[in-house]
């Protein structure tokens, strides 16, 4: 008998919970043919939880889900809960906690999705984005003298540390490796004005890439980046930058690769024993919320990374195989009420397309 994959789920706020519902429809159809043993564990963890209670994420989920084999998040956001307490309480909170320190963004442009780059294609459109992910400005390090004053002092320090640093890059250089495209590793950051921060960054990639022979590396500023990305997106490869730039530069990302209904990333923590997050890019759109409009394919996308990362390379496969199908053949946008069918209707098709294209 297979052995039991246990993942939690965060349905979170507005459409959070229809998109999840479409992405475990899809796992639910997915693990008969490919013989998997899903067990779900649900959280009613976000914006209404913490209206009504006023917990953001109590210690005891914390350590639930550091027992957890996945995750999968739909969104966190709700308009009654002022910007700032979800996102550090819940979202910032669970990557500090489960060490989280990897943020990993393919951007791919498939066939039959519109990108708004004149001329590109699907051939020109695929890289990822490797994002340092619990340091950085995300810290939270800082604070205000004489606030509310005209004399106020506003301070939010970048923290940066080598071992930070370090597993970052290596982790980016191993995805590199065994991505194997063009094998390219760009640096990306801001080093003739961050002079220390990226100091930091450039001496521990170049000491790295000694290691990497068969790598190629190169190093753009985070303005450049931004440039070529739009004007010659074939460039890249794999980058990998710090928390801020990569949270910057993933949003691009995903406006080439056809906008957020298609874009997904994952939280990762690749030690032995640690818990990924996986998670649409979009937020939770409340006023799309009950519709049956909102698209759900970056969730559905988001579980075919989970996937991958359970090393369930088959079954991810077909995932991705059913998502461009159903772009080539069945949708007419990626924008919440024209894509020409409704949320459950589209997840019903990516399962069937699932179960059919596995092999």
């Amino acid at each position: 008998m297979s052995k039991k994959i246990q993942i939690a789920t965060i349905p979170g706020d507005g459409t959070g919970p229809e998109v999840v519902k479409e992405g475990l429809k899809v796992l639910d159809a997915i693990s008969g043919p490919a013989g998997l043993n899903i067990d779900i564990v649900n959280y009613d963890i976000g914006g209404d939880r913490f209206l009504k209670t006023g917990e953001l994420l109590p210690q005891t989920i914390i350590d639930e889900f550091k027992q957890m084999d996945a995750m999968l998040l739909g969104a966190i956001g709700h308009p009654d809960v002022k910007p700032g307490i979800l996102e550090k309480g819940i979202l910032l909170n669970l990557r500090f906690e489960l060490d989280q320190y990897i943020n990993l963004r393919p951007v791919v442009l498939y066939d039959g999705d519109d990108t708004p780059l004149k001329d590109k294609k699907p051939v020109d459109i695929d890289f990822v984005v490797v994002r340092e992910n619990t340091e950085g400005l995300y810290c939270g390090s800082g604070g205000f003298l004489k606030k509310g004053t005209r004399d106020e002092v506003a301070v939010q320090e970048s923290i940066n540390t080598h071992k930070g640093v370090e597993r970052c890059i290596r982790f980016a250089f191993e995805y590199t490796k065994k991505r194997n495209r063009d094998k390219k590793l760009t640096l990306c950051g801001k080093t003739n004005v961050l002079t220390y921060a990226f100091d930091l960054w450039e001496r521990v990639f170049n000491e790295m890439s000694g290691e990497y022979s068969g790598i190629k590396t190169d190093y753009a500023h985070v303005d450049a980046t931004c440039m070529w990305m739009v004007k010659n997106p074939e460039w890249f490869d794999v980058i990998v930058t710090d928390n801020m730039f990569g949270d910057i530069i993933t949003d691009l990302g995903a406006i080439i690769q056809g906008g957020m209904g298609i874009a997904a990333g994952g939280n990762i923590n690749p030690d032995p024993g640690g818990t990924s997050m996986f998670e649409p890019i979009g937020g939770s759109a409340p006023k799309y919320t009950g519709q049956n409009i909102i698209n759900p394919l970056a969730a559905i996308a988001a579980v075919q990374m989970m996937l991958e990362y359970l090393k369930e390379e088959k079954a991810a496969k077909a995932i991705e195989k059913a998502i461009k199908q159903a772009l080539k053949n069945d949708i007419k946008s990626l924008s919440a009420g024209n894509m020409g069918m409704g949320t459950k209707e589209l997840g019903d098709i990516v399962a069937r397309y699932a179960v059919d294209l596995f092999e």
